[in-house]
């Protein structure tokens, strides 16, 4: 796909996060923490899950590609905030703004099935256990993830295409940290009647569906918590679903309100954008791993192995 310009426009201008000059320099070193720790924290999963045969299981599979896309999904926007915020250089060109809007759409619909992946995951080991084995098979769990990322990259495909067939107005400044599509479309001096509707329609399927898949699964697993006749057992329970529900909510909730429940663009749905593109992928491995015991005996085992090395 070429990046075609319907309207001439060369470049658009970031206008970057809603902070003073003042506080530039606080808020480059807060992102550039959060950002390092989010790869360091999600390559040390992959790694981890990589080198370890115990954690060759469907979960940590799943996980292993949840936190690869995580990685994938800061990186498409923090570097390029975090140079904004730097040089004071807002600039993207045209096509670096499509092509950083196309893989942006990619690993956001790739977080969002994967969840819905995990949390059926899930599902079948706590509802299901005796069949767990013959359920969840390498060839299936190899299907769902290649379908999750073919969907991803069809679904941004279709996106983006339909944005690179329209004209932009001279004004080119986007009120954002990165070209968002929403953005984009206001800017936009073409009819984008037809982009709303696939926004809304393809769009909503893509997100509501893992959702109630999401949704669906930690019903059927808390019918199964409540049966637990220890109250130790229920709290750890309800603790572990508690950390994987906060994560999906804070991620599809931010999400609904700048895509589906906001009908101007503000400050608000900037700061909402930041919490699902730096703070959920941050979080992801600390609630989804670094609370689990395997995790952390493999993490031990690492570092024993390089710790004798030396």
């Amino acid at each position: 796909m070429r990046p075609d310009n319907q309207s001439g426009v060369s470049h658009f201008l970031l206008r970057g996060l809603p902070i003073g000059p003042e506080q530039q320099g606080a808020f480059f070193a807060l992102f550039l923490a959060m950002y390092l720790t989010t790869v360091l924290g999600n390559l040390l999963l992959i790694l981890l899950i990589r080198l370890d045969a115990r954690l060759h299981t469907p979960m940590y599979f799943f996980l292993s590609h949840l936190a690869f896309s995580d990685v994938s999904f800061s990186s498409v926007t923090v570097p390029k905030m975090l140079m904004d915020m730097q040089t004071q250089d807002h600039v993207i060109p045209y096509a670096g703004c499509i092509f950083q809007l196309y893989f942006f759409i990619v690993f956001a619909c790739v977080d969002n099935l994967l969840l819905a992946v995990m949390a059926y995951d899930r599902y079948v080991a706590i509802c299901h256990p005796l069949h767990y084995p013959t359920i969840m098979r390498e060839e299936l769990c190899v299907l769902l993830v290649a379908a999750s990322w073919v969907v991803s990259f069809v679904h941004a495909l279709l996106h983006t295409f339909l944005l690179v067939r329209l004209s932009f107005c001279t004004d080119s400044t986007i009120n954002h940290f990165f070209c968002d599509l929403k953005v984009l479309l206001k800017l936009s001096c073409s009819n984008i009647s037809l982009n709303e509707l696939v926004l809304f329609t393809e769009g909503g399927i893509i997100m509501t569906l893992p959702l109630a898949c999401i949704l669906g699964s930690y019903i059927c697993i808390g019918t199964i918590i409540l049966r637990v006749p220890t109250t130790k057992g229920l709290l750890k329970a309800f603790s572990t679903c508690g950390s994987h529900l906060f994560v999906v909510f804070l991620y599809y909730g931010t999400l609904a309100s700048v895509y589906f429940f906001s009908s101007s663009w503000d400050s608000k749905d900037i700061i909402a954008s930041v919490m699902y593109t730096v703070v959920t992928p941050m979080l992801n491995p600390f609630i989804y791993s670094l609370r689990n015991r395997d995790i952390k005996q493999a993490l031990e085992m690492l570092v024993n192995r390089a710790y004798f090395l030396k």
